[in-house]
């Protein structure tokens, strides 16, 4: 009944959508209304996690490159936004990344460190493009890492979920409670792109 539970409270926090919108700058501080942003998403906080997990899966120089890739990539994109670049289909590119990612870990997709960081790369650019084009009012450089330190929590708590699965279910068991954890994230990204 305990594991229930647990995986149960694990599922709802990760689904469930704060009820607020973006903070603004000028009330709250830059830092601030950076750091919120990415908990204000559920696509972003879903994609966010889901690099985590996969990370844990991979285990080995994974476990630091996919997340660091991620965070390296998306500051890349944040300043493209800033510079004025176009992107096409940021929203719908970010839309697919919860599903695409929620797959890799949901088929358990063993690849290089390398690749997994390219994969969480390509991914990144694009949400930290469209962090970029929500700047508002906010600095720069306060807003960016406000961003950038929540997008690494949400990868450290993907990582802490992966690694609490696994030792709360050692071996097969646990590596199908993270797939089924892949699984929901994909599926809640087709629910997104539906909604």
């Amino acid at each position: 009944m305990r594991k229930t539970t647990i995986v149960a409270a694990v599922g709802l926090a990760l689904t469930a959508s704060p009820a607020f919108a973006h903070l603004n700058p000028a009330e709250h501080g830059s830092f601030v209304a950076g750091l919120s942003h990415p908990i204000t998403g559920v696509d972003h906080v879903l994609a966010m996690v889901a690099v985590g997990l996969w990370a844990a899966m991979l285990g080995g120089r994974a476990l630091f490159a996919v997340p660091a890739a991620f965070v390296g990539v998306m500051i890349v994109g944040f300043l493209a936004a800033l510079s004025g670049l176009p992107v096409p289909f940021v929203e719908p590119v970010i839309l697919a990344s919860v599903v695409a990612l929620g797959l890799v870990v949901a088929l358990a997709l063993p690849v290089p460190a390398a690749t997994g960081a390219l994969v969480a790369g390509f991914f990144a650019f694009f949400h930290g493009h469209a962090h970029g084009s929500e700047i508002g009012a906010a600095g720069l450089l306060s807003y960016g890492a406000g961003f950038a330190l929540a997008t690494a929590l949400l990868h450290a708590a993907g990582i802490g979920l992966g690694h609490g699965i696994s030792r709360l279910w050692q071996g097969r068991a646990g590596r199908i409670a993270m797939r089924v954890a892949g699984g929901a994230t994909a599926l809640g990204g087709l629910m997104l792109m539906a909604g």
